[in-house]
């Protein structure tokens, strides 16, 4: 079976109900201060699904890059998710942030800053190495990459887009995303690996610990 260049896989999961998740992320969450996990993965992983669900068992905020990376750079976006949602979060800022092509480009709507204690950040790239160095829990989701390019093109497919435009998209989006995880490794830096693509039981989330080293 196709697998990553370079990405170790993980030789074996253990399936997790919610509450023994809960429990297992909630050990790595300081008391009495912000706590920020960060959630990474390749594009169709399933990173939104477990952020959501992260967000569910520890009543967390959730902010999601590609709403930060619309239409400015699907990598490139870092300043702009530090000043405008990091940095008023933790200070206890609630209200909402409008990036500047939101803004230029005449998108409607604004992305919620969360005033929870924990906030879940999800994306390719959220667990880089300049994010990872002040978030307190770091996920990496490991997928398959054929499950994961199906989901993908299908999720485009969904927005309007052709199957055509949708596999153009998928092969544009891969020229900044493999190289950026080649190079950054977030899975050696993770805490826990979760197994996004596997058709178990959806009330489980199969997982190992981490870092992965190649």
């Amino acid at each position: 079976m196709e697998w990553w260049a370079d990405e170790p896989r993980v030789p074996a999961w253990t399936a997790t109900d919610d509450d023994r998740l809960r429990g297992l992320v909630e050990t790595h969450l300081p008391p009495g201060r912000p706590a920020l996990i960060l959630v990474d993965g390749r594009s169709g992983s399933g990173k939104t699904t477990l952020a959501t669900r992260l967000a569910r068992l520890l009543e967390a905020g959730v902010v999601h890059t590609d709403d930060i990376a619309w239409q400015h750079h699907p990598i490139d976006w870092t300043d702009l998710l530090v000043t405008g949602v990091l940095q008023p979060w933790r200070a206890g800022i609630g209200g909402s942030y409008r990036p500047p092509r939101w803004v230029t480009k005449g998108r409607p709507g604004a992305i919620d800053v969360p005033t929870s204690r924990v906030l879940v950040v999800e994306g390719v790239g959220a667990g880089r190495a300049t994010l990872a160095a002040d978030a307190d829990l770091v996920v990496w989701v490991q997928s398959e990459p054929a499950e994961a390019r199906r989901r993908g093109i299908a999720r485009d497919k969904e927005l309007g887009r052709t199957r055509a435009q949708a596999e153009d998209f998928w092969v544009e989006w891969s020229r900044f995303e493999d190289p950026f995880i080649a190079a950054d490794r977030p899975w050696t830096r993770a805490h826990l690996i979760v197994d996004g693509t596997h058709p178990d039981n959806d009330d489980l989330t199969r997982l190992a610990a981490g870092p992965l080293s190649a």
